[in-house]
């Protein structure tokens, strides 16, 4: 007699990788930190006048719009895991939206972010705080470029997504796991955001 088959829930690959990848991501930034601190603390006689040209109500802005874009991400991840990739009513009726949509307005939310940092740079080396004018002007670019970087890596894996959604024939667990992968990345960099903006613009 046959022994009866046992199935064994095994974990998701694509997503315990990604969470090991952002682990390794995390102690990157982390780096990134200490850098900061510690130039610092060798220079901080130069940080009041440089942060003084700072525009804490944009970049506030900025933030807002970027974390309020993990909030329409994470509504996304709820349609995928719904099996809802696009809406099943009208544009103007949020409540109806799929993956599809909700996605795409992160992307939008993303990318206004990444216009707004160019913005903001523009204005400051206006001012002369170029990346070289003092160590401030380079740990600042280092640190807020490196995440804008990250940013933008974020949005190749939304188009990655949405494409993937739209040239399924069907939509199944595979295309609901990378929607579910590539939110962790978004709500990781948003995550990082936050905690350089209390450090450079709130704490200064």
């Amino acid at each position: 007699m046959s022994k009866p088959r046992v199935e064994v829930n095994r974990p998701n690959t694509l997503a315990v990788g990604t969470i090991v990848w952002l682990s390794s991501e995390l102690m990157f930034f982390a780096g990134l930190f200490a850098m900061y601190f510690s130039h610092r603390s060798a220079s901080g006689e130069i940080w009041p006048e440089n942060t003084a040209l700072l525009n804490f109500p944009f970049a506030l802005t900025n933030t807002t719009i970027l974390v309020l874009s993990s909030v329409t991400c994470q509504m996304g991840v709820w349609a995928a895991e719904k099996f809802r990739p696009r809406r099943s009513g009208s544009l103007l009726d949020v409540r109806r939206w799929g993956a599809v949509e909700w996605f795409t307005l992160t992307y939008l939310m993303g990318s206004v972010f990444i216009a707004g940092q160019i913005i903001e740079y523009a204005e400051l080396v206006h001012h002369g705080l170029h990346i070289g004018a003092n160590p401030y002007a380079s740990v600042f670019y280092i640190t807020t470029g490196f995440h804008g970087l990250h940013v933008i890596g974020g949005l190749v894996a939304f188009l990655f997504v949405l494409g993937r959604i739209f040239f399924a024939k069907r939509f199944t667990h595979h295309e609901a796991n990378t929607a579910i992968v590539c939110s962790y990345y978004w709500h990781f960099v948003d995550v990082v955001w936050i905690a350089l903006f209390i450090i450079i613009y709130v704490i200064q």
